[in-house]
């Protein structure tokens, strides 16, 4: 009888239609697949039993995350060659393998030898890192709290190996031509330049949403003499923020607040940051959520909207969200096309007047996030367990190619609360902070 790699990769090859591009070790020594590739190491047989039960992306997530499966060799080499197979798929595609599904007798003979091979018992449970839902509804308070703390309260000493000591997660600005210079000071050039894209100087009221552990608002205060409010959904990262306010002796200056978007009512600011966060409010609730900034700003108000984007496709009826990213993650997330995002500003009563791609720089962040990760692991792992740290590490180094290869971007967005006189109060030349 064949060994247990050469078995699997003539069955999945049958699944797929296509040879495997990367070689396969499973859990009895055996080896197959091009020998210059790297490797899935499948150790056991759970990790099939976790594909069989969820088959495609999630299934492979399930198997990473429980330690069933790894990747001997790059990372980086694994995810790309297999990108194909997993994302990169359209939906002609998908049909495509579900029509054979039903119709192909080598299709079914491919699942039944799977099946065989990967025994009993009962398919496994779920990792405990899967996220569980709040049974009420999606985008409300109580379900954005439950999302939001899953995927920021894993431990701010776990953040503080992957992120280093900037403490800002979302892309940083990198210098030309890159990688010169230290992460941090790439995040310092961000901060940088939305406090100068937002015009803040002394006395100027900044609303921060999602402040994260506080690095946007310290920097407004402390560099440009701002007022800031900045605002969060997760405990961890507010405690850690109002340290931070205090240590640098701006607590006259900025206040941290455990806030929901949706309560803030005591503006009107001069500016608002928006950093990453509108990816977390939904395409159901981003024009509530654009409308809300917009009446919290003053006429002429600026706000920054720094948020990542997908590709457009043609049907967008059959956009789904990213399995992995859904279920470990970002729970209830959601990624919208630029020009989405930019017509739901304008119905919210916004002027859009910039719009920067800085799609290459998050790619060259995440690399760095993940070399930050690897070289403290065992730290990482006593700090968040080893479910929790491969998740990490699947994620970003998943999302740094999304990035390189286009499938993903993020966009800087500079839109005004433009009064009825019509004056924006922007310079005659645009990007004059660069």
């Amino acid at each position: 009888m064949p060994d247990a790699a050469s078995r699997l990769k003539s069955h999945v090859e049958q699944l797929i239609g296509t040879p495997l591009p990367v070689r396969v070790r499973a859990w009895d020594g055996s080896q197959a697949g091009p020998p210059d590739a790297p490797t899935l190491v499948v150790r056991n047989r759970r990790a099939l039993r976790h594909l069989l039960r969820k088959p495609g992306e999630l299934g492979l997530a399930r198997a990473w995350v429980a330690g069933d499966l790894a990747v001997e060799g790059d990372l980086y080499a694994a995810l790309d060659r297999l990108a194909g197979l997993l994302w990169e798929r359209d939906e002609g595609a998908r049909t495509r393998v579900r029509t054979r599904a039903l119709r192909d007798p080598a299709f079914r003979s491919a699942v039944r030898g799977l099946i065989a091979l990967a025994g009993l018992p009962l398919p496994p449970a779920p990792p405990p890192e899967e996220a569980r839902r709040p049974r009420r509804g999606l985008h409300t308070r109580h379900s954005d709290r439950h999302a939001i703390s899953h995927h920021y309260d894993v431990g701010n000493d776990f953040y503080e190996i992957v992120l280093g000591p900037s403490m800002v997660y979302s892309c940083a600005y990198w210098p030309a031509p890159p990688p010169r210079g230290t992460l941090e000071q790439a995040q310092r050039d961000k901060l940088g330049l939305v406090a100068r894209k937002l015009a803040l100087e002394p006395g100027r009221r900044l609303l921060d949403v999602g402040c994260g552990w506080g690095s946007m608002a310290v920097h407004a205060a402390r560099d440009h003499g701002a007022e800031v409010v900045g605002i969060t959904l997760s405990r961890e990262q507010a405690a850690y923020a109002r340290k931070r306010v205090a240590d640098e002796g701006l607590t006259d200056r900025v206040e941290i607040r455990l806030q929901d978007y949706r309560d803030v009512t005591d503006g009107p600011y001069d500016a608002i940051s928006s950093i990453g966060m509108a990816e977390h409010v939904g395409s159901e609730r981003y024009l509530e959520y654009a409308t809300a900034l917009h009446r919290l700003l003053k006429p002429g108000g600026r706000l920054l909207n720094h948020q990542i984007a997908r590709r457009p496709q043609r049907d967008e009826t059959s956009y789904e969200v990213d399995e992995f990213i859904d279920a470990y993650v970002f729970p209830d997330g959601e990624l919208a096309p630029l020009g989405t995002t930019v017509s739901l500003l304008e119905r919210s009563g916004f002027e859009v007047r910039d719009v920067e791609s800085i799609r290459e720089h998050y790619a060259l962040t995440l690399r760095r996030w993940v070399a930050n990760l690897e070289a403290d692991w065992s730290r990482a792992v006593s700090l968040a367990g080893p479910g929790r740290a491969r998740v990490w590490l699947l994620y970003m180094a998943a999302s740094a190619l999304a990035f390189e290869r286009n499938r993903i971007g993020v966009n800087q967005v500079l839109a005004v609360r433009t009064p009825g006189s019509g004056t924006s109060g922007l310079p005659l030349r645009a990007r004059t902070w660069n």
